[in-house]
């Protein structure tokens, strides 16, 4: 399912320490763009169980994000502490 474009712009404008509000190539907007992706799959997944080919879409954004957070981690840690408690993700 695809996020419309108003909704993308709410997140990218909500989320991280965007300089502008069209900033969409920021880790934090990244990360807030795939978190919310992951909740709308992780829904569908829930009531669709034999879902193969979405369950293995899943697994490649949960590795995405996570790649972006070790990213962020490594080069900002008081970025990552404010996006992980901003989306409550736990690590």
């Amino acid at each position: 399912m695809q996020l419309s474009t108003a909704r993308k712009q709410e997140l990218f404008s909500k989320h991280g320490f965007s300089k502008t509000k069209t900033d969409t190539g920021s880790p934090e907007s990244q990360i807030a763009l795939y978190t919310t992706r992951i909740n709308e799959i992780t829904e569908h997944l829930k009531v669709q169980k034999k879902d193969f080919s979405t369950q293995q879409g899943l697994i490649k954004l949960v590795g995405q994000r996570k790649r972006l957070l070790s990213y962020l981690q490594r080069t900002n840690i008081a970025r990552y502490r404010a996006i992980l408690a901003e989306l409550d993700l736990r690590k």
